[in-house]
């Protein structure tokens, strides 16, 4: 079974059981699922195109919470929390900060990088090994950190 069709098959359930929350994510997910598939000429979106979008989603709402938190509304950006839960069910396990130290240095090197301005040449190569299992962000602050 492939991501796209447990996602499918998972807000079936959220639906039937009248979980308003998960079904209000994985909605928007399947949405944006739909919108990449019907942008171009037979696309279809295969496993790693559906956890980019999942973490697109995940991204937005962590946004989202923030600016909730910020403008004082603890209701809305719980419900912002909860629904974060509800996709990061789909994403791998992320890397923990060691892993992802030893694959950053281990990147560092394979690039030459020695200055911070090299950091876009370490994100180039470092980016590919790491998508879905860890923040960019932090990955980025974590090169920026380790270089000069």
């Amino acid at each position: 079974m492939t991501l796209k069709e447990k996602i499918y098959q998972d807000l079936l359930t959220a639906m039937k059981n009248k979980e308003e929350i998960k079904v209000g994510a994985l909605r928007m997910l399947k949405a944006s699922i739909m919108k990449y598939e019907v942008s171009g000429a037979d696309k279809v979106a295969d496993d790693e195109t559906v956890l980019s979008l999942v973490q697109k989603e995940i991204k937005s709402r962590k946004d989202s919470y923030e600016q909730f938190i910020n403008g004082n509304r603890p209701e809305m950006a719980e419900k912002e929390q909860k629904e974060i839960e509800c996709l990061s069910v789909y994403m791998p396990a992320q890397l923990s900060e060691e892993e992802l130290k030893k694959i950053v240095e281990e990147s560092i090197k394979e690039a030459g990088a020695e200055l911070k301005s090299d950091s876009g040449k370490v994100m180039k190569v470092l980016m590919p090994k790491v998508k879905g299992k860890a923040d960019g962000a932090l990955v980025s602050q974590m090169v920026q950190s380790i270089l000069k």
